[in-house]
């Protein structure tokens, strides 16, 4: 590779999941990484060690999560793109951090490439366990963005959406793969550059003088600045005004959380990301996503040809939950049938929405291996009994 080659590898490729996510974040305009290696997300790092000399990045091989989760976000305030690269055990060192992007607003991608568990559980093979821990791992209130892919395209085209989102909505963005989808390799077809939508950061336009770090426009968002542009600026993670300074009050609290809570919550439609195929006379509904979606098929067509009426709902945004969408389809069919790879964390969320409407099945999975179209299809048949 020649020294400052083009950022996008424009045509057909033959990438992993892991290679794929690294050049969608390059294309998205990512110039900083950080992280510590874990499996199995190291094939990212390693990519994006080899690719960050040619394009301009940065990347920092850090002491532990920790350090990574936080480095990435004071080069945030220096005017990068960042990302950091983790699996489920490095994901809850980061729970901090991720909470203090949130409170502090800072628009940035934590990419999990999930693996069994729990603690060290398996660290070469696959899982589902961290959807929930991506929801709610740090504490206190606020709202997440989280998309799960299920193909290396889908790598190298949602990250891109991941890094879009975050600076649209100032919100960390979760980007949920598993070891699946990382480490398996299919065709990738990059377009060209100028064909990629990227959503550039909303600095302010107003003179230092006028200018409030959290004073939110419309749609609830505050313009950014950066270090070095000669503005004074203070960011915390205690509970602040829009000047950015701490205000320790039951009222500065309620001023702030609810704004924090309702950039997502109230945009939910816009973000919201699915594929869904469900006839009108269906009687059992597939929920899935990530790997789960791509064995789900399988079994849903043994059951189409056993005359049963099935559809399916992928979820590609997992977090904000879509709630009016599987509330709806709890009100037209028998039976919500979730396909996940651990003990039930997406399919509490749907039994919640779906309120008895519709008897929901979970078909949970430890781990370490993808679930046999067989157990889809026999709960297929126990939901239509």
């Amino acid at each position: 590779m020649k020294k400052n080659e083009k950022a996008v590898l424009e045509g057909a490729h033959f990438f992993t999941g892991n290679h794929a996510a690294c050049e969608g974040a390059i294309a998205a305009g990512c110039r900083f990484v950080s992280g510590y290696p874990i499996t199995p997300s190291t094939g990212v790092i390693e990519r994006i060690a080899l690719r960050f000399p040619f394009v301009g990045g940065v990347f920092i091989q850090m002491e532990d999560e920790l350090a990574s989760s936080i480095a990435l976000q004071g080069a945030v305030w220096a005017g990068e793109k960042a990302m950091t690269i983790t699996s489920g055990p490095g994901l809850y060192l980061m729970m901090e951090h991720i909470g203090l992007a949130v409170i502090t607003e800072t628009p940035c991608v934590f990419v999990d490439v999930q693996r069994g568990g729990p603690s060290t559980g398996l660290p070469t093979l696959p899982g589902q366990a961290d959807m929930m821990q991506a929801r709610w791992g740090s504490h206190g209130d606020y709202e997440i963005i989280a998309l799960a892919p299920d193909s290396p395209q889908e790598c190298f085209d949602f990250i891109i959406t991941a890094f879009n989102l975050a600076e649209q909505f100032r919100i960390p963005v979760m980007f949920m793969m598993d070891e699946c989808i990382g480490h398996m390799s299919e065709k990738v077809v990059i377009p060209p550059a100028d064909k990629i939508e990227i959503t550039p950061r909303r600095y302010t336009k107003l003179p230092p003088e006028q200018y409030l770090l959290y004073k939110p426009e419309k749609d609830l968002v505050p313009a950014m600045v950066k270090a070095g542009d000669g503005y004074h600026f203070h960011v915390t993670g205690l509970t602040h005004d829009e000047r950015g300074y701490p205000v320790i009050s039951a009222e500065c609290q309620a001023e702030l959380i609810p704004r924090l809570v309702d950039k997502i919550r109230l945009n939910e439609k816009k973000i919201r990301m699915l594929k869904m195929d469900i006839p009108d006379d269906s009687e059992v509904v597939i929920i899935s996503y990530g790997i789960t979606s791509r064995v789900v098929t399988l079994a849903i067509e043994m059951a189409k040809k056993e005359g049963i009426k099935v559809g399916s709902l992928r979820l590609i945004v997992v977090w904000p939950f879509p709630e009016e969408v599987i509330k709806d389809i709890a009100k037209r069919v028998k039976a919500i049938v979730v396909v996940e790879m651990n003990y039930g964390q997406v399919f509490y969320e749907v039994e919640r929405v779906s309120a008895g409407n519709a008897k929901v099945i979970l078909v949970p999975h430890a781990g370490g291996t993808v679930h046999k179209p067989d157990e889809v299809y026999k709960s297929i048949i126990e939901a239509v009994k």
